[in-house]
């Protein structure tokens, strides 16, 4: 029986070290995302593409290894993958501005994680589910009630700095939101209360 234990008691361990690592990482997607506007707008669209999908890629592999809310976890990094491809794709183009695919993306991911803050197994892990579920809620509101100041900015100028600007620290402030939630689960993890 203690050999059973011992062996739950790494595998946490080991759930929690990939978690942690995958936090980290999404933590430094953010701080790229942060730095965004310092490159040329022309390729905006792109590097958001990637980012999207480097962080929704981390966010599916942390909320594979979770026991509870695992669904919602992955579903939430999938999310975030799917926005990514269709951003490099640029299939959106001509159909929603940019803006209010962000702003879906942002609506759909915190429904997502207010499911897994639902889900989640301890008051911690709640907590920072939830606080990243609000984070991505009101970064979806912040970006409709701008959305008209946005496109207009779009139509008449192209991808301005501002845009940009507004984009990628919209982006980072949700991946910050990630990266912190995951550091949370991971350190439950690794303590076996996840």
């Amino acid at each position: 029986m203690a050999s059973l234990s011992d062996a739950e008691a790494q595998d946490d361990r080991r759930r929690g070290t990939l978690t942690l690592i995958t936090g980290w990482l999404v933590i430094a997607v953010a701080a790229v995302t942060f730095a965004l506007p310092l490159g040329d707008p022309r390729h905006a669209g792109t590097m958001i593409g990637l980012l999207l999908l480097a962080a929704g890629a981390l966010e599916a592999i942390a909320g594979s290894q979770r026991e509870a809310a695992r669904l919602p976890a992955v579903g939430a990094g999938a999310l975030t993958i799917g926005a990514g491809v269709v951003f490099l794709t640029g299939e959106w183009r001509g159909l929603i501005p940019a803006v209010n695919l962000v702003a879906i993306w942002l609506g759909l991911r915190s429904l997502l994680l207010l499911l897994a803050t639902w889900r989640a197994g301890t008051s911690s892990i709640r907590r920072w589910t939830g606080i990243a579920a609000a984070t991505d809620l009101l970064l979806a509101i912040l970006l409709v009630v701008g959305v008209s100041i946005a496109s207009l900015v779009y139509n008449l100028f192209g991808p301005t700095e501002t845009l940009v600007a507004s984009f990628s620290w919209i982006l980072a402030l949700s991946f910050l939101a990630t990266g912190t939630m995951l550091l949370e689960v991971a350190n439950c993890e690794r303590e076996g209360a996840a």
